[in-house]
């Protein structure tokens, strides 16, 4: 709602980007995003419309595989469609949030030709005389608008690309362009992957540190056989989440054999999960 209030002007990035972070971090995030982002693209207030297809196309350059791949089917597909489709809601549907949803499904043919259903959905836009004829992609507009890129993005870091793609762009000639769009594709999904790696790292350690943390508290109960029935079965639950998070902890310290720090977080989280499911065996299995 904050990202898409029809009362602001400017875009909220810090809020845009919150969003993002919560479909990364979220297993459902980019299903429950995206059926969020069809209601507010179908919203008859043109601001709200504007605003979240800035956030969509935000999350398409910030969200990765999963969300491609929902994004590409035709349970979203026609919600967008729906906005231009005069059966639907083309009738009330301002020009401008019309012109941005033809851009947008247009970009994707583009950026993503692989995936059948968004080039179907857009000629069948175009066989039904929906849309006239291929809007016009600024030269400078290759990926989705990006919220700002962080400081320690690839194209910081890595001297060599930053001097690649800034040559690339100031060319006139189509393949340059391509060359130019390749490479950011290319970057981008690197960001990405590092970016869910984090996430996914940040998220298992959090949720092991409150599992040990309320598996202690259900164990000293246990000991002073003050656990009633539904705590017992709630102890036992989380033995078992406990138990599927240990190979979750092998494959992150796998991802981060090269980054010391976080290596240390994940076999400290580790100790604490083998400590607390010792704990458990040792107890329960005493008694």
């Amino acid at each position: 709602d904050e990202a898409t209030d029809p009362s602001i002007s400017e875009e909220n990035w810090e809020c845009i980007q919150r969003f993002c972070d919560q479909v990364n971090a979220d297993t459902e995030g980019p299903l429950f995003a995206l059926r969020l982002l069809a209601h507010k693209i179908q919203s008859p207030q043109e601001g709200e419309a504007l605003h979240a297809l800035t956030v969509l196309e935000t999350c398409v350059n910030n969200c990765g595989g999963r969300f491609h791949s929902e994004m590409a089917k035709f349970r979203f597909l026609n919600e967008l469609i729906k906005v231009l489709s005069p059966k639907y809601y083309g009738i009330w549907s301002s020009e401008k949030v019309k012109s941005r949803v033809t851009e947008v499904i247009f970009s994707w043919t583009v950026w993503f030709p692989q995936e059948v259903k968004i080039q179907d959905a857009y000629q069948m836009l175009k066989k039904q005389g929906i849309v006239k004829e291929d809007p016009k992609l600024p030269e400078d507009k290759i990926l989705p608008p990006p919220s700002p890129r962080p400081q320690n993005s690839i194209f910081d870091t890595d001297e060599e690309k930053s001097k690649l793609l800034a040559r690339l762009l100031k060319s006139s000639h189509p393949e340059d362009l391509q060359a130019a769009n390749r490479l950011i594709q290319s970057v981008v999904k690197e960001e990405q992957e590092k970016s869910a790696q984090v996430s996914r790292r940040v998220n298992t350690i959090s949720e092991v540190s409150e599992n040990v943390k309320r598996m202690d508290e259900l164990l000293e109960n246990y000991r002073r056989h003050e656990l009633s029935p539904a705590d017992q079965e709630a102890l036992q639950a989380l033995f078992q989440r406990c138990e599927k998070l240990r190979p979750l902890l092998f494959r992150l310290a796998n991802e981060a054999v090269a980054d010391e720090e976080a290596l240390a977080e994940i076999l400290q989280a580790n100790d604490k999960l083998s400590q607390a499911l010792g704990q458990y065996r040792q107890v329960v299995a005493s008694q």
